[in-house]
Parts: C-alpha cells; sequence; structure tokens
C-alpha cells in the first residue's frame, strides 16, 4: 500500500512544481542578427524572464562571442526595459577563422539575471576593406555573475514547453518498465503454464500501451509547439507509433482464438518477439537518421546534457510516481480478469 501513497505524492510534486518553478532568464533574440567585419555595430538585446532594469548598467556586461578565448565586449550599454538592452560592438576586421562569415554567440552577465546566452545570435561577414584596430582575443568573456536559484534552464525554441520534459519522457520509461514486466510473466507462463501469468502479461501490457499512447499524445502536443506540426514525420514519431502498432496487434491475437489457453500460449510467444522489436525501433534506427528530437544530429536519445540538477530534482521523481501509477493500474486490471474468468469458469 505504501508505495501506491508515494507514487500519488509523487506525481502530484511533479504536476505542482514542473509548473510553479520558473525559467531562468534568457535571450530570446537580438538585432540586428547581421553584420559585416570592421562594422562599428548598435545591438538590441531582448530579453526573456529578463529583469534588466534591476541592475546598474555599469555591473551588466554583454559579449559577441565566437569561442571561450575570442569575444567582443559591448560598449556604451543602455538598459531600455527589464526585457531589452542595448550595447555598440566594433567588430575587427578580421575574422577568427579563414571563412567567409562565423556565427557570435550573444552573452549577458548581469548581476540579478547571471548568465544568459543565445547561441549563433549574429552572423558577421568578411569585409575585404574593412579596417579596425579591435582584436578577438582583447575582451575575453570571464568574470561572469553567477546565480544559483531553484529555476528551470532556458532553452530557445521551446521556452516554457521545456516542463513537457517531466511528462512526456517519463511516460516512455513507465511504458519500458511495464512492457518488460509483461514478457516476464509471459515467459514464466510458457515455462508454468500458470494462467496468472497470462493475465499479469496482457494487463501489463495494457497500461504499458495506455502510456504509450499518453507519451505518443504529450509529444505531439509538444511537436506543436516547438516544430509547428503536431506529425513531422520525424523517425522518432514514426518508429514509435509502428512499435505501438505491433502491441496493438498482441491483443488482437489474443482475441483471435476460441481456445484461450492456445491464445495465451501464441499470444506469449508473439510478446516476447515484440518485445526484443522495441529495441531496434526505438534505439537503433531513430539514429540512423537525422531527428528534430533533442540531441546531436542522428542520435535523438534523452540524454544528461538535456537535464540540470534543478530539473533532475522534478524528473526522476517523475519517473517513479507515473511508473508506480503504472504498476498500480495493471495491479487492478489483472484483479478485474481474475473476476472475469471466474465468472466464465476458467478458474
Amino acid at each position: 500500500m505504501w508505495w501506491k501513497v508515494a507514487s500519488v505524492v509523487l506525481v502530484v510534486y511533479a504536476l505542482t512544481a514542473g509548473m510553479l518553478v520558473p525559467l531562468k532568464p534568457g535571450i530570446d533574440y537580438v538585432k540586428p542578427g547581421y553584420a559585416r567585419s570592421g562594422d562599428s555595430l548598435r545591438v538590441q538585446f531582448h530579453g526573456y524572464n529578463s529583469f534588466y532594469t534591476k541592475g546598474q548598467a555599469s555591473d551588466i556586461r554583454v559579449w559577441l562571442q565566437y569561442d571561450s578565448a575570442q569575444a567582443i565586449l559591448g560598449k556604451n550599454l543602455a538598459v531600455l526595459s527589464d526585457t531589452t538592452l542595448e550595447a555598440t560592438f566594433v567588430l575587427p576586421a578580421d575574422l577568427p577563422r579563414p571563412t567567409p562569415s562565423v556565427m557570435l554567440n550573444a552573452i549577458i552577465s548581469h548581476p540579478t539575471d547571471g548568465v544568459s546566452l543565445l547561441p549563433d545570435a549574429v552572423e558577421v561577414t568578411r569585409d575585404t576593406a574593412a579596417r579596425s584596430a579591435v582584436s578577438w582575443t582583447a575582451t575575453p568573456v570571464e568574470k561572469l555573475h553567477i546565480v544559483k536559484d531553484l529555476s528551470f534552464p532556458y532553452r530557445n525554441v521551446i521556452y516554457e514547453s521545456i516542463r513537457n520534459t517531466y511528462y512526456h519522457v517519463p511516460m516512455w520509461f513507465v511504458l519500458l518498465f511495464l512492457f518488460a514486466a509483461s514478457v516476464y510473466q509471459s515467459v514464466r507462463f510458457l515455462m508454468t503454464k500458470n494462467l496468472d501469468a497470462d493475465r499479469k502479461a496482457s494487463a501489463f501490457a495494457e497500461a504499458g500501451l495506455l502510456f504509450g499512447i499518453m507519451g505518443l499524445v504529450t509529444g505531439m502536443l509538444w511537436a506543436n509547439y516547438t516544430w509547428g506540426a503536431p506529425w513531422s514525420n520525424d523517425i522518432k514519431q514514426l518508429m514509435t507509433a509502428v512499435a505501438l502498432l505491433i502491441y496493438l496487434a498482441y491483443f488482437i491475437l489474443r482475441r483471435s482464438f476460441d481456445e484461450p489457453e492456445k491464445g495465451a500460449r501464441l499470444s506469449a510467444v508473439y510478446n516476447i518477439f515484440a518485445f526484443a522489436s522495441l529495441i531496434p525501433l526505438l534505439y537503433i534506427v531513430p539514429r540512423m537518421f537525422a531527428s528534430l528530437h533533442p540531441g546531436s544530429t542522428g542520435n535523438p536519445a534523452f540524454g544528461s546534457q538535456d537535464l540540470d540538477n534543478t530539473m533532475r530534482l522534478i524528473f526522476y521523481p517523475a519517473i517513479l510516481g507515473f511508473a508506480g501509477i503504472g504498476f498500480w493500474l495493471a495491479q487492478l486490471r489483472v484483479r478485474m480478469k481474475r473476476i472475469e474468468d471466474k465468472m466464465i469458469g476458467l478458474d
């Protein structure tokens, strides 16, 4: 009983904290986004969840950065509002590498907001006629304001939808836990011919399929916000849909036989192969193609780089909580199956 109460508490905690903890300040965009080498550029920074007016302008520093050692410090900084500030940058005549153009990161160090970063904020193209005495190495990024508080990381494009991490991703963990329990019970049934093991295999698979559908739906809602459409034929989406259809066929197979024991035996064998198919469908094939999912190109898996310590405080309890709810639902379904079988005289 205790684990059921704990599961409910963890899910309530994940729902509450996941929705209420604020995001760290970030840089939404900068204007202009293009420049030529040697230009004197007045750049306007637009923040997200920022409070630029809370700090003295003399304590705020901004950079256009190429790498950890090469950056240009902004001058004549002016705070226009909580979400807008301006600074002037004199760009060097040469680019930091021999290419037609480079992308520069925008960095703001604020005493209250801390450090904000916008990757590839400004594209600088080479102007062969440009003249400038400014050096790339003269003002490296250093002495940043580090603010430690309870907040989620700011990520461009996904913004507040980063909270869906605590609901979308745990669904797939729970799916794997339940399907693994289902295939274990199928193997147990083949070895012992115990009908209760078959009931459990079916119940765990049903609960796993339910969480898979919820994972797919929450993913489509997230995709609609970040990618512009709920379904983009992303390789991860396609392989997930195939995996769920394979398990849907498992239930069709179970109901295709008049002899319950024969159907249970063949379904148990099918369940083993269905679980084995999850490995290539969810982990191997997606790595062979580019994906819109988080991670490097061709590797859409959810990795440790996608979480910070604050998110881990909610993400891992969410997995445990939803897993407990999933096994609780499966347990209830097993009890219902026992009652149904007794009513028709199978037990």
